[in-house]
């Protein structure tokens, strides 16, 4: 056989198969999955227009409820359905109807996949991890609106899916659903916490229950309460008269002193003083999320963003060669939400001195910084009533003042809870705690194999009351003999 005939055979042969695939395709039933999506879109599979939109994991539960309001508003008897096939988790939806509509794969409705999804600190909601539902667009064209949420193996991702006959009708549609699910945000107003997930590695939001403490249980010295009140409430209160003004809502609060001394303590008065605004809560390795929180704080203000410990990534550029991503993630952060923004940054340290100049000092980041001392006797006081406040209390509180100097406030938490336990051993359901129970608790805590347990509850490395080598007494790291509740603290506040 020459060239020549070589080459009419390849052609009479490659007619026959596509004559042969054309009359199979003639033959074939529309799957039912692609029959029920282009009967409502009224167009072929290949004039199918898809748009995407992710977001998210955290998002998953919002995007349900634009969802959700989009339906109602539109078609409110509409009926979600599902897509059952193996590998439907790895596949896209407009790829699932292509590989039915050419017979590659037996994807055909099914059942509606399911999950679960907070809206509270105590509450749950269903939420679609992969749907369909047949709607229209905010113009009245037919379109196709899916919902996926994160899979197995796949993006930590969650999305919407719209399918129509034209472009615009997608887009309006995905537009007017992430208008919704912003109108009613589960997030707006509730206190939160971004959390990293080691399975994921994606960053996760969690809720949590807002704190409920009453002024009087914050004991700091006299008038500190009243000034970080007035400068994180008091402009919340006042944003919109402000606002008038031409005066910026941005403000920043570092609370620095001892470990133990009650700055978290004042961070939770505020979240529970502050009812109405969003409060996102950020500890050790999620401060990485910094940039997602400002921008979650920004669109959900009045917000509060709290890091704890900021000193154990906010350290001064010169620690290392090549600075600190974490730090200028966080100075960014800072820096990136408008001064208009009612959006106040509270950040805790128990080492104010770690810190770069441009965290604690500039204006702008940090305006307000206030030391959290050790309490003196007048403090001391004031806790061991304020811890022992709902209990029967039958002993003499001012021996346990006078020998507990520099003892802070998880000191003195400890030390009631041994004081209960002690009375629970003398039998009773309603203990009466007396001189020998709080007695026995203080020299348990003073002894000198409790001294890393005082250490841990920021007491110090020596008892309360001990004498050095000179005679002098031990107050711990950073205080000095004579120093008092009333004269160790100061306010600090920034200049425009």
């Amino acid at each position: 056989m020459d060239l020549s005939d070589a080459r009419t055979l390849a052609r009479a042969l490659s007619d026959l198969v596509q004559d042969a695939h054309r009359r199979l395709e003639e033959g074939r039933e529309t799957p039912e999955l692609v029959a029920r999506v282009t009967g409502h879109l009224g167009c072929d599979l290949k004039h199918v227009v898809s748009v995407v939109e992710s977001f998210p994991t955290w998002e998953h539960v919002n995007l349900q409820r634009g969802a959700e309001a989009y339906l109602a508003a539109r078609t409110p008897a509409a009926e979600w359905f599902g897509i059952a096939g193996q590998g439907r988790e790895h596949n896209e939806v407009i790829d699932m109807l292509a590989g039915a509509a050419r017979g590659w794969e037996r994807f055909e409705p099914g059942a509606v996949d399911y999950a679960t999804a907070a809206v509270g600190p105590a509450l749950t909601t269903e939420v679609i991890s992969l749907g369909l539902v047949l709607t229209r667009s905010p113009g009245g064209v037919p379109v196709v609106v899916g919902l996926r949420g994160p899979q197995e193996h796949g993006r930590p991702h969650c999305q919407v899916v719209v399918l129509a006959p034209d472009r615009q009708s997608a887009t309006a549609t995905r537009d007017e659903i992430e208008r919704l699910m912003r109108a009613d945000d589960v997030y707006q107003g509730q206190v939160l916490s971004f959390t990293w997930s080691e399975h994921r590695g994606n960053d996760l939001v969690t809720f949590l229950p807002r704190p409920d403490l009453a002024a009087e249980q914050v004991v700091l010295p006299d008038g500190v309460l009243d000034v970080i009140e007035r400068h994180i409430a008091g402009i919340a209160e006042r944003a919109d008269r402000l606002r008038a003004h031409g005066q910026h809502l941005k403000r920043g609060l570092l609370l620095h002193g001892p470990p133990g001394t009650g700055k978290t303590h004042t961070v939770r008065y505020l979240m529970g003083r502050m009812r109405q605004c969003t409060v996102i809560v950020m500890t050790g390795t999620a401060i990485r999320y910094v940039s997602q929180a400002a921008g979650l704080a920004r669109r959900l203000q009045p917000a509060m963003v709290v890091l704890e410990d900021v000193d154990l990534v906010a350290r001064d550029r010169s620690y290392t060669e090549d600075g600190n991503p974490l730090l200028f993630a966080l100075l960014d952060a800072m820096d990136g939400v408008g001064a208009d923004a009612d959006v106040t940054f509270v950040l805790t340290t128990n080492r104010a001195d770690v810190l770069e100049r441009a965290l604690a000092d500039r204006p702008g980041r940090v305006d307000l910084a206030v030391e959290i001392p050790k309490p003196d006797a007048a403090g001391r006081a004031a806790l061991l009533r304020l811890y022992a406040r709902d209990l029967r209390l039958e002993a003499d509180l001012e021996p346990v003042v006078a020998r507990t100097e520099g003892a802070t406030a998880s000191f003195f938490k400890e030390l009631l809870r041994r004081a209960v336990l002690s009375a629970l051993d003398d039998g009773g359901d309603a203990p009466v705690l007396t001189d020998g129970h709080v007695g026995r608790a203080l020299e348990e805590m003073l002894a000198e194999r409790e001294s890393l347990t005082r250490a841990l509850l920021g007491s110090g490395e020596h008892a309360p009351g001990d004498e050095d080598e000179t005679g002098g007494p031990v107050f711990g790291p950073g205080f000095a003999a004579g120093s008092s509740f009333s004269s160790s603290f100061h306010i600090d506040v920034g200049g425009p």
